[in-house]
């Protein structure tokens, strides 16, 4: 999909001032203003990220029509006022149907904006709301970027066999209009993408993912010639920009991961795919989990879960809860854990369905087993934490490679602070020989940390061998 700031037709224009809403800025300064803009968004339950940088972007033209979060406060600042009153040009401009003319000045419309919402106080995580909760500026930038690579010709180059292509503009093939072999290409880009996350983590994988993910919104630019694929290829964009956003999650790039994931909820909420908003919900609450913002955790978890429920897939059910139980530890509600923790396990033994989604291949017992071990390590209880982990390890299908490196490094965490430290670095040793294999910040960084645990230890043999390996062992780029 194409969001509401892109101005993908005639890019080479340079952006008009918006004098109009200069004028209302009135004496304030960028910085003043951002904070009345923030202040507003508050009063009526929005979340935007505002800055003197953003109106800056706003004034100079950059931002020709704001995204709907945005739009509310504005309208709520400003009652009375349309967006065109406020200097933006009209939703349905900025939209990249490709032939639109760069406008005139904007002259205001009869009646409402066509994407417009009544404004009005709003949880960010109501389902019933079909718009972007999240500021996606960053996002905005990325896709811009994105769409410099001559629309979609860039397809042919960035989706081949493999879906992981170094160079997309080497010698790309024209796509006039968007067909199956192409929504294909699209969907087997996510599975290489998966495949390859799976075995050898995500550092590796990052900047190389930028090439289908920037052909996947080329092609959707582009246009398809039945409704069927265009509903693929706004499924297939939006959950490779939720598998690129756990690329650059695990990887540490969290803020990028913040944007790829606001981008596929923001996609999923347009065309009105309820999997593919679960899914971009669920990794959201993760990435608040591990970014230190439990109650977000929880309350994004619940989103994905009211979503999730007519879906049928007890499975999925059993990972938001187990979402939900992380954002719980996070905030130290013990209570709130064992309640999450109860219901994924009874969600679980239900048992897989056909109502699975193909995403959900690496969620298996030993998931499960990983995902409450870490909760435990959260609220202290690190024997509790360990039983689990080890369980988790033990599990694990060879293949996820990835995911038996991470659940021994959260072991050999476990045992480190649980006082047991030969055995913690044990496991520890044992992580670090997979690392020739998997590369993942993730797993590096909780290393580290066990490191640090054990330095009181250090005379220990054991302790002694993994911390001199794990100083020798460089750190991934």
């Amino acid at each position: 999909m194409t969001s509401s700031t892109v101005t993908s037709s005639q890019p080479h224009r340079p952006p008009r001032p918006n004098l109009a809403f200069r004028r209302l800025r009135g004496r304030r300064s960028p910085a003043e203003f951002a904070a009345e803009v923030r202040r507003a968004a508050r009063e009526i339950g929005e979340q935007v990220s505002c800055d003197a940088r953003y109106i800056g972007r706003v004034e100079a033209g950059e931002i020709r029509c704001p995204n709907y979060a945005y739009e509310r406060v504005f309208l709520h600042m400003f009652p009375g006022r349309t967006l065109t009153d406020l200097g933006f040009v009209p939703r349905s401009a900025v939209r990249g149907r490709g032939s639109l003319p760069f406008p005139d000045p904007p002259v205001p419309l009869p009646g409402p904006d066509p994407g417009g919402e009544t404004p009005g106080a709003r949880d960010p995580y109501d389902t019933q709301d079909p718009y972007e909760t999240y500021d996606h500026e960053e996002s905005d930038v990325l896709r811009r970027a994105f769409m410099t690579g001559g629309g979609a010709t860039v397809a042919a180059a960035s989706l081949g066999p493999f879906g992981l292509a170094l160079d997309a503009t080497a010698a790309p093939r024209p796509v006039r209009r968007v067909g199956s072999s192409e929504a294909g290409a699209l969907e087997e880009a996510v599975r290489r993408i998966r495949l390859l996350d799976d075995r050898h983590g995500a550092d590796g994988l990052y900047r190389r993912a930028a090439a289908p993910l920037r052909a996947a919104y080329a092609l959707l630019d582009a246009g398809a010639t039945r409704q069927a694929t265009t509903d693929r290829l706004h499924c297939g964009a939006g959950e490779l920009a939720i598998s690129v956003g756990w690329l650059a999650h695990d990887s540490g790039r969290f803020d990028d991961a913040r944007s790829h994931y606001a981008e596929a909820l923001a996609t999923a909420r347009v065309t009105g795919d309820a999997g593919l908003e679960a899914h971009a919900f669920c990794n959201t609450a993760f990435l608040a989990r591990d970014t230190g913002r439990p109650r977000e955790a929880v309350r994004a978890a619940q989103a994905a879960q009211r979503i999730a429920r007519p879906l049928g897939s007890a499975r999925l059910m059993s990972l938001l809860a187990l979402r939900e139980a992380g954002g719980w530890a996070g905030l130290a509600d013990r209570t709130g854990c064992d309640q999450a923790l109860a219901r994924a396990q009874a969600l679980y033994e239900r048992g897989p369905s056909d109502a699975d989604p193909e995403w959900m291949s690496f969620y298996g017992e030993a998931e499960l087993e990983g995902l409450e071990a870490q909760c435990w390590s959260a609220l202290g209880d690190w024997p509790r934490a360990a039983r689990h982990a080890a369980r988790a390890a033990h599990l694990q299908d060879p293949h996820f490679t990835r995911n038996i490196a991470l659940y021994t490094a959260e072991l050999a965490d476990d045992l480190a602070r649980g006082g047991r430290p030969d055995e913690a670095a044990a496991a520890g040793l044992r992580v670090l020989d997979l690392l020739g294999e998997v590369q993942s910040s993730r797993i590096q960084t909780m290393l580290a940390g066990t490191a640090r645990v054990l330095l009181p230890h250090r005379r220990a043999s054991g302790v002694s061998r993994f911390l001199e390996k794990h100083a020798s062992t460089p750190r991934t780029a």
